[in-house]
């Protein structure tokens, strides 16, 4: 009888995050927002809350030190990445598109910037407009764990803040918020083809 075959580290490492990664996409939350008049106001409007809480939320979990502070990173994640999704959702609402969300528009919303080379294959330029394309459940697994081989890097910093609670709180909190709004700007670009003219300009120019 033959012996199993043990997961090498860096998979039992890298399983759990995109165990939660998945967990967290698997659904599109739902929103109460409306097609509002200004929707990029409102998108800003909303982004503008999520990154607080988000700030807020991930300063909090990183309060605690030491060894129980190396438990709470996972947690952290997976609690902003869930208010960053709500966001995603309710911007959708305000631009009328919410039914138009798929659950790879949340893989490409929360990771487009902190884990750029995962997700770059899922978006295409189309004219003035970015669309994202389906996955299977498979795919969708294997982006996950790259996303989550990405994030290994930034949960081993976020593992040395847990030794420096105030300080690391602070910058912990500071990072959730830039990615917040981060995670917002790459939903408007999906759901607003003026914002994605812009975006690519900008690009362009350097």
């Amino acid at each position: 009888m033959g012996n199993a075959v043990s997961p090498s580290p860096a998979s039992a490492r890298i399983a759990p995050i995109a165990d939660s990664i998945l967990s967290v996409i698997l659904s599109v939350p739902g929103t109460r927002e409306q097609a509002a008049f200004d929707a990029a106001a409102r998108a800003r409007a909303i982004a503008q809350s999520a990154s607080a809480r988000a700030s807020l939320t991930a300063g909090s979990l990183a309060l605690p030190v030491g060894p129980l502070g190396w438990i709470t990173i996972l947690p952290e994640l997976v609690a902003v990445w869930k208010i960053q999704s709500q966001m995603v959702s309710d911007i959708a609402g305000a631009y009328g598109r919410h039914a138009d969300l798929t659950r790879e528009h949340m893989l490409y919303c929360l990771f487009r910037y902190a884990a750029a080379q995962a997700v770059r294959d899922l978006s295409v330029r189309v004219g003035q407009r970015v669309l994202v394309r389906r996955l299977s459940n498979q795919a969708a697994k294997g982006v996950a764990g790259q996303i989550a081989l990405q994030l290994t890097h930034r949960i081993a910093h976020k593992g040395v803040s847990r030794w420096l609670p105030a300080i690391g709180a602070a910058a912990v909190g500071a990072y959730a918020w830039h990615d917040t709004r981060r995670v917002a700007q790459a939903a408007v670009e999906i759901l607003d083809p003026d914002a994605v003219a812009v975006a690519w300009e900008r690009r362009r120019r350097g």
